[in-house]
């Protein structure tokens, strides 16, 4: 078990990610979730907004989060799903159960207190030779913007954003933890005026070997 409180930041983005669907999030999403089966974890699932987009071929998700504002609105958006979906407390670094044939980390390994914690994690609970899949924000490959990122994640972004950071080598974070990237892809997305900063995006997937 575990929770954390953002009771601003949660409102706000939950706002924030209706934008964000309409301008492209939804696809994304889609690309994200698409060919899933079988039990499935989510991490920091936030207010549900992957929910709709999870392919019947899932029999169980269970989904993780901490903030409780964000946490209630899951449990709405899970009543509304038309696959199995269980909406729990907890933090990236102590999920519940194991043997999943998928974890699915949506945004929210910029805001976890340590990568790779939270990774080994995910490992532990996705069976042999399952998946990770992956969209998150991450540092530029810029050089300009990769400082300015810095600075910001040494100032005001973790306060003002609910603990997420801008320049986290998240690429680097999956490798670490022994996940075998198959599929990946970076690219810019925004949607709107106020995630200039966070612009750059991967997305992809990454296998856990037989032995981590």
């Amino acid at each position: 078990m575990g929770s954390t409180h953002h009771p601003i930041f949660a409102r706000v983005y939950t706002r924030l990610s209706k934008a964000d669907l309409a301008r492209g999030g939804a696809e994304h999403r889609v690309g994200l979730l698409e060919g899933l089966s079988g039990r499935v974890i989510e991490v920091g699932c936030g207010h549900g907004p992957n929910f709709a987009f999870y392919p019947s071929t899932v029999t169980e998700l269970v989904a993780v989060e901490p903030e409780p504002y964000l946490r209630a609105a899951a449990m709405e958006a899970a009543a509304r799903s038309p696959i199995d979906i269980t909406v729990v407390e907890g933090t990236a670094e102590c999920l519940p159960g194991a043997d999943y044939d998928a974890g699915i980390a949506s945004l929210v390994l910029c805001s976890v207190p340590d990568q790779d914690a939270a990774l080994a994690e995910l490992s532990r609970v996705i069976k042999p030779e399952g998946e990770l899949r992956y969209y998150e924000h991450v540092v530029a490959e810029d050089e300009r913007l990769a400082r300015i990122q810095r600075v910001l994640d040494r100032t005001i972004w973790p306060t003002v954003g609910g603990g997420c950071h801008c320049s986290r080598d998240t690429t680097a974070a999956i490798e670490r933890a022994g996940f075998v990237r198959e599929r990946h892809e970076s690219f810019m997305f925004t949607s709107c005026r106020l995630d200039r900063m966070v612009a750059p995006h991967i997305i992809g997937r990454a296998r856990r070997p037989t032995t981590p």
